[in-house]
């Protein structure tokens, strides 16, 4: 099964009150497309932070191991896969090559795991550059940071 995800983060501040947003697109073999959305906010947090949380969300909310072409327009988060960033964090245990530690690792881990069952072919997309599904996670994103996707939560691995 062949997926299609778009994601983004947001932050007021960074940091500040954040934002993820997540879309899926499906298209069945009748030639329907799904398309499922979404968002969370948080009080306190980074726009890193909440671009990993966007590809999180997405891959975690697919049942059964897919392909998926995940469009982000974080080149933090694609180039850490494309560029093989990951790999050599995971070698060094989390640590860069200046030799400094790795930020987000939490949410770096939590992302490996998500997309174990997955094929994911990672995609860097301009942001604000009229992609629609770019725009609209984009959109999810801010709407959440300003607390329009429900209570804003902790992020509790934001230090």
């Amino acid at each position: 099964m062949k997926v299609v995800a778009y994601t983004d983060g947001s932050s007021r501040g960074n940091p500040g009150p954040g934002g993820y947003g997540a879309i899926l697109s499906y298209v069945g073999p009748d030639g329907v497309e799904h398309r499922k959305e979404f968002n969370a906010g948080y009080r306190r947090t980074t726009n890193n932070r909440m671009e990993l949380m966007g590809a999180i969300v997405a891959l975690e909310a697919l049942r059964r191991p897919c392909e998926v072409e995940l469009h982000s327009d974080s080149q933090y988060v694609v180039n850490a896969f494309n560029k093989h960033w990951v790999e050599g964090w995971q070698r060094k245990g989390w640590v860069t090559a200046g030799k400094k530690p790795v930020k987000n690792p939490d949410l770096w881990k939590r992302l490996i795991a998500a997309m174990e069952p997955h094929d994911v072919h990672w995609v860097w997309v301009k942001g604000h550059a009229g992609h629609a599904l770019n725009e609209r996670a984009d959109t999810l994103a801010t709407v959440a940071a300003d607390g329009g996707a429900g209570p804003l939560r902790d992020d509790k691995g934001f230090a």
